[in-house]
């Protein structure tokens, strides 16, 4: 083996270390960021997106029986007048 040769193949180890040594930082990092921010969310007490479209459509159906009601009542009300 050559001195170059030697030379090379000391450089990719030391290349090749230090990628994986950046690449297990990135890890550490993002997975420090994404607790973070499940902290922050968790902090901002915001409602899931199941928890909303549940109410939602609680709010809508209740919404047609109110009118629907209404539309009794004011039936109910026609009625007496004409008796």
């Amino acid at each position: 083996m050559t001195q170059g040769s030697k030379f090379f193949d000391d450089l990719a180890k030391v290349m090749n270390d230090a990628a994986g040594m950046a690449d297990g930082v990135r890890r550490e990092a993002e997975t420090a960021f994404k607790a973070q921010m499940e902290r922050i969310v968790a902090d901002l007490d915001l409602v899931k997106r199941e928890d909303y479209d549940a109410l939602r459509e609680l709010v809508q159906i209740q919404g047609e029986e109110i009118a629907q009601l209404r539309r009794d009542l004011e039936n109910f009300k026609g009625k007496k007048k004409v008796s």
